[in-house]
């Protein structure tokens, strides 16, 4: 019996992995169709990912993707806890340690997608948080 449910745990990790991509995929269509130019997706630090990092005009982004099927236990904005605001601040801070950002406004976006394919509905949240200092 815990032999079937390691297969069956390391099939949704797959499966979880990809659907995570494809959300990826969707915010960063959205954000593009909005005049946002993408810098980077999935960068990747010992501090923590950013999923992606965008930029319009002098403003550059550091965008949370999440994506839950269906709403039943909670909505994707609310899996983002402090200690992962913590991360992607600090992952955002290497970041800015390896490109050259001087002078740009930088700000906290979070793309939350509920459902998938045609049918999920998108919502956008610039300024989700700060960095806390």
């Amino acid at each position: 019996m815990q032999q079937s449910f390691v297969v069956q745990n390391s099939g949704m990790g797959v499966c979880r992995r990809a659907r995570g991509r494809e959300a990826e995929e969707t915010a960063r269509r959205f954000l593009e169709a909005r005049g946002y130019v993408v810098l980077e997706q999935n960068f990747c630090c010992r501090a923590g990912e950013l999923d992606l990092v965008v930029q319009k005009d002098n403003l550059i982004c550091f965008v949370e993707v999440r994506m839950r099927s269906r709403s039943k236990v909670c909505f994707p904005l609310q899996t983002i806890t402090l200690k992962k605001q913590r991360r992607i601040v600090l992952a955002a801070m290497k970041f800015l340690q390896r490109h050259s950002c001087a002078g740009r406004a930088l700000r906290f976006d979070v793309v939350s997608i509920l459902g998938q394919g045609r049918s999920a509905h998108i919502e956008y949240l610039p300024g989700a948080f700060d960095a806390g200092f």
